[in-house]
Formats: structure tokens, C-alpha cells, sequence
């Protein structure tokens, strides 16, 4: 089905074009399709949930709405111009941005913070480098960011600190859309909550689109206004998320919301502090625990780059 993507408050015109869209697309690779026949639209300041397990898809429909990933069957549309149409150093590249589930392996790890926003600001934006170290600062302030934290290399910021730099340099053109795919998988359970609330503050502030791809019902209850479910490359259910989550009726979302315990809410919401925790993270050292792989990573700059 075609699935449309509205705030509950200013719904648009039924002519009203979406800022991006799915139409019918499967998508796979070496021509193999693991995405079956998926359409959606999203408006400006709309939130869609794309829910379901490991393997159903989810992150490759996600690489495909970014333009990373072109459709075997389909088209993927930003402003109603298909992704295939849009070259790389095109502006309308700017328009849809990624935050990564992993921040550490987003970032290069011999860039500080700043350094790391004002490349991206220089590199995708066009901004002459005099001015972007400043814009920089602004936006990770924006972010939660400030001080000697936005000096520091990646392996000195916790995890919450890196996800908000990651946050950053996907705002740094002033996207139409977000894809944020697991933002919050990789951080503690104390932070989870304060990201998640800076996305919906950054969304009703800028009027963002945003599609948070996520195995988490709990999240999907908490940030969006229309979901769809996948399973196995298909889109099982789709709908107003209260609807889809309160009276499921396809089984295997049945399954996904029997196995939530009733979604007891976003996660921490019993930490969060006054000022949704915009800098509460920022004194947290970095994972202890971090395998030696993810200091090989390579950058994953912003679509554009």
C-alpha cells in the first residue's frame, strides 16, 4: 500500500507533494531482491516508523531513502526527483541525511568534533572554511555540544556525546529529512532517552521529516506518527502507529508487540534530567569495552560527500 506521512496538527493538502517517496520499489543487491514492492511518502515535519526484526529489510529500505542504494524495481523520489536523476554534488543530495547507528565508526578518528561538522559544513554545504569552524560550534551547541567536548577527538566523547556529533554534521545543510537508522541501539540505556528527545525537539524546531528505523516498539510509540511493519523484505502493516500498535492485525506484529510487554515507554524516562539531558552525558568517558575493529572503520560522511 501507499502509505502517507502527516503531523496529527496540519495534515496536508491531498495535492500536496511529499518531500520524499517510495513508489512500489524492491531492492537488493547483485540483483538478488530482499525488499519487496515498498511505497511510502513522508511530508515536511512528519515522523515515520519502520519497524521490525533483524533481517526484515528495514536497513536496506533505509539506504535506499538516503539515495545510497538505487531500486531494482521503482523509484525512490526526493521532492519529486528520483535519486537515479540526482547527482552527487547536486544540492537536492543535501536534502535527506543519515545518522548512523554506530557514531564511532561514523566519524573520522582524527577529527575533532568540530573539525568533523565544519568539513562536512566545507566539503558538502559549500561553506568557505573560514566561516565553518564557527558555524560548527553553533550547531554542536545546538546538539548538547560545547566546551572541551567539541575539541576532542572521538575516542575521548562517550557514546551519547558522539551520537550528538553525528546529529550535527547531518543537520549541517539543513536537511528536508533524517533518516535515522538504530540511532540509539549502541548507547547505554541513561542516554537512549536524551537523544531521542533531541530528535523530536530538532524536528518540531525545523520542520524536519524524520524516519527512525528501529526494532524498538517502545521507540517507534514514543517519536512517530505513522509506522510500518516488515517482515522479510515486505511491509506486513502499515498505519497511524497508535492504531497499528494498540489493535495489531497482522500476526507477526501481534508477535512483535506481545514480545514488548505492552510498551512500557521510551527507554530511561525515569533518568532524564530537566533540560532533556542535552548535556548530561557529557562528562561520561568513553566505552571501555570498544573492540580494536571500530578504530579501523572507514568515515561514513553525509550523503553528498
Amino acid at each position: 500500500g501507499d502509505i502517507a506521512v502527516m503531523t496529527a496538527d496540519q495534515p496536508p493538502d491531498a495535492g500536496t507533494e511529499a518531500v520524499l517517496a517510495a513508489d512500489d520499489i524492491s531492492l537488493g543487491y547483485g540483483g538478488v531482491a530482499v525488499v519487496h514492492g515498498v511505497s511510502l511518502r513522508v511530508h515536511s515535519g512528519a515522523a515515520l516508523g519502520v519497524a521490525g526484526e533483524s533481517g526484515s529489510g528495514k536497513s536496506t529500505l533505509a539506504k535506499a531513502l538516503v539515495g545510497d542504494l538505487i531500486p531494482i524495481r521503482g523509484s525512490v523520489t526526493v521532492h519529486g526527483r528520483a535519486w537515479q536523476d540526482v547527482r552527487r554534488k547536486d544540492p537536492d543530495r543535501r536534502r535527506v541525511q543519515m545518522i548512523f547507528q554506530d557514531p564511532y565508526s561514523a566519524l573520522n578518528p582524527r577529527m575533532t568534533a568540530r573539525q568533523a561538522v565544519a568539513e562536512t559544513l566545507h566539503v558538502v554545504c559549500g561553506v568557505p572554511r573560514r566561516d565553518a569552524g564557527q558555524r560548527a560550534a553553533g550547531i554542536l551547541a545546538r546538539v548538547g555540544l560545547s566546551g572541551a567536548a567539541i575539541e576532542a577527538r572521538p575516542h575521548r566523547l562517550s557514546g551519547g556525546q558522539r551520537q550528538r556529533v553525528s546529529i550535527a554534521r547531518a543537520l549541517a545543510c539543513e536537511p528536508d529529512v533524517l533518516i535515522a537508522d538504530e540511532p540509539t541501539s549502541s548507547l547505554d540505556v541513561s542516554i537512549q532517552a536524551q537523544i531521542l528527545d533531541l530528535l523530536i525537539d530538532l524536528r518540531v524546531e525545523r520542520g524536519l521529516a524524520l524516519v527512525l528505523v528501529t526494532h524498538d516498539l517502545a521507540v517507534i510509540k514514543h517519536m512517530t506518527d505513522t509506522c510500518l511493519v516488515m517482515q522479510d523484505g515486505i511491509v506486513v502493516e502499515e498505519g497511524p502507529t497508535e492504531q497499528i500498535l494498540d489493535r495489531p492485525q497482522h500476526d507477526y506484529t501481534r508477535t512483535l508487540v506481545a514480545a514488548h510487554h505492552g510498551l512500557p515507554g521510551p527507554p530511561a524516562e525515569q533518568g532524564r534530567s530537566a533540560d532533556h539531558g542535552l548535556s548530561a552525558d557529557q562528562g561520561r568517558s568513553a566505552d571501555p569495552g570498544r573492540s580494536a575493529e571500530h578504530g579501523l572503520s572507514a568515515e561514513h560522511g553525509p550523503t553528498g560527500q
